[in-house]
């Protein structure tokens, strides 16, 4: 095998495609985002981002960058090594403690991304735990899939959200094996959200464990951003909460939370965390001052809130295909991978708005869309900008316009 030829080959095929993925070079502007600057080549403009997991933009919040840069003339730049070898820095210690108190658990464990902490959870508990079963949404996200993989334990998938399916293969089941419910709280290409209570029903009712990843939740759900599992009431009775510190949180890093006992029982087997570098002291204390913020500011869930509905307002209005779900994510339907990248790229090149394609293989193949994600700190100005934007391109492409129900 010639390998470059190789490489060229399948690159090829994925543009020809249209799935091939272009990364955006941009910078964002300390206190404006979402505005950012859009590097190509030489050249430089100023874009609008409608697609970041920042959800709240608290990775600009004053009171998040002051803790960061108190903790870096503190304790520096880095954390040394893993917390096996170099310890465990003051603000891991406080962070996990915030953690822990915001999902009414006893523990907390931080991990470097919320993926590595999907991966090394699941593939602990599962191949840890003797003949341990785990049943698996059908839209897990990839880092569940991974480390249920890595894991080698039996998994068998249950249909999307489908509780009576679900139910279909723990009754199959002796009671006292060992099972493991993995699930999403909101499912982040769709937007939809997991009927929970049944799912915690079940649960009781065969004697299983439940896992939940609620990374697209986490900050701005409940009265304190503890996500769905706080607003519905149902965080004790989840065994372990899984979330992020990158998205609604502003910064990088993933964490579990459970009992002592469990999260002690990850912390001690799992490669994914012994093996790792920690967070930067830097990183843990901004983490800890976002999730002091959103525990008792409701201000930035509201406009999220209306926001979100207002953009949705609009596209229904204007006639553009977007997916109807009770969260904050707005998948907007374009079907054909070449006409999605090309909006995007339109998008970006004439009108200084950057929203990403998503293409195959993140979702199935003739359901490409551009996944718009409003925040608070989108104006009305941006609002209109967007709207009369997509409309164009609608009707340069001849997509059709759909009748939605106003929301």
């Amino acid at each position: 095998m010639h390998y470059e030829d190789y490489f060229e080959s399948q690159l090829a095929a994925l543009r020809a495609d249209g799935n091939y993925r272009v990364f955006a070079d941009l910078e964002r502007h300390n206190g404006a985002f979402p505005h950012a600057s859009n590097r190509v080549g030489e050249a430089v403009r100023e874009v609008t981002i409608w697609c970041s997991n920042d959800y709240l933009g608290m990775g600009q919040n004053p009171k998040v960058l002051e803790a960061m840069h108190k903790a870096l003339d503190i304790s520096g730049a880095g954390a040394g090594g893993t917390r096996n070898i170099s310890g465990t820095t003051h603000n891991h210690v406080l962070l996990e403690a915030e953690l822990a108190d915001l999902h009414g658990k006893q523990d907390a464990l931080l991990f470097t991304s919320g993926y590595v902490s999907n991966w090394a959870a699941l593939s602990t508990l599962a191949s840890k735990i003797p003949d341990c079963l785990v049943l698996s949404d059908a839209l897990n996200h990839a880092s569940m899939i991974e480390g249920i993989r890595h894991s080698r334990a039996q998994c068998q998938v249950w249909r999307h959200n489908d509780v009576a399916h679900l139910e279909e293969l723990l009754a199959a089941q002796p009671l006292d094996r060992p099972k493991l419910i993995a699930f999403e709280s909101v499912y982040s290409m769709d937007g939809d959200i997991a009927p929970m209570a049944e799912i915690c029903d079940l649960a009781d009712k065969y004697n299983a464990m439940t896992y939940l990843d609620e990374v697209h939740a986490v900050g701005l759900y409940g009265p304190r951003g503890g996500g769905i599992a706080e607003r519905e009431g149902l965080m004790h009775r989840l065994t372990l909460i899984e979330g992020t510190l990158g998205k609604a949180f502003g910064v990088v890093g993933g964490y579990i939370a459970g009992s002592t006992a469990m999260c002690d029982f990850i912390r001690s087997f799992a490669s994914g965390f012994i093996f790792t570098t920690a967070l930067p002291p830097a990183v843990a204390a901004g983490a800890a001052a976002s999730i002091q913020h959103l525990k008792t500011s409701h201000t930035e869930r509201q406009e999220h809130q209306a926001r979100v509905a207002e953009v949705r307002a609009r596209l229904t209005k204007a006639g553009i295909p977007h997916v109807e779900n009770p969260s904050h994510i707005i998948p907007v339907m374009v079907g054909d991978p070449v006409k999605c990248k090309f909006i995007s790229d339109c998008l970006m090149d004439e009108f200084g708005i950057y929203i990403q394609p998503i293409n195959y293989p993140t979702v199935p193949k003739g359901t490409e869309r551009l996944r718009i994600t409003p925040s608070p700190v989108h104006s009305p100005e941006d609002v209109d900008r967007l709207v009369e934007a997509l409309g164009n391109l609608w009707t340069r492409c001849q997509l059709s316009r759909v009748q939605m129900a106003a929301q």
